[in-house]
């Protein structure tokens, strides 16, 4: 079972922020590009985002969904990997002073991951946490210092240009 944790200099709401957020899961998880919510409401129970893995010339469609949430201090999802199986992911924020201690623990459940799960596996988890928690630090820390950098809220309803109706952001 792979745990790591990590500090992050700001407040676990910041980080909340960032989590619940589906079409940024691609910003912060490492290996994976152009996450989308595909069902339900991201971060509650049931909902899904998919993403795409790039493996070289390989492209490989997977999907994440919410097993249990606890908003603003637990995330659990199930991740699916195709061939390679899926594992679960669960993601819990600390108070830690002014800051947050985020906790990582995951493991395979089903298919190949789970059959060929041994500590080299293990090692190789470790170091993706190790880059994955590095890169949602510098998303959040990066934001406490630039508030907005220019995004807006999730289902912001703004003019089109030109179309003379509106569209979701």
């Amino acid at each position: 079972m792979a745990v790591r944790h990590h500090l992050i200099r700001v407040g676990p709401g910041a980080v909340w922020d960032v989590l619940a957020d589906g079409h940024r899961y691609a910003e912060w998880v490492v290996g994976t590009s152009e996450s989308h919510p595909v069902r339900g409401q991201w971060p509650r129970k049931g909902a899904a985002i998919r993403y795409e893995v790039r493996l070289g010339p390989m492209r490989l469609t997977n999907e994440t969904t919410v097993r249990h949430c606890e908003e603003g201090t637990r995330l659990e999802l199930e991740a699916y990997a195709g061939p390679f199986g899926t594992a679960r992911i669960a993601i819990e924020l600390r108070p830690w002073g002014e800051h947050c201690l985020v906790i990582v623990d995951e493991h395979p459940l089903r298919g190949a991951g789970g059959r060929l799960h041994n500590i080299g596996f293990e090692a190789l988890i470790q170091l993706r946490h190790r880059a994955m928690l590095a890169r949602l630090a510098r998303l959040c820390e990066d934001e406490a210092h630039n508030p907005g950098g220019g995004r807006r809220p999730l289902g912001q309803v703004t003019a089109g240009p030109g179309a003379g109706g509106a569209r979701h952001a």
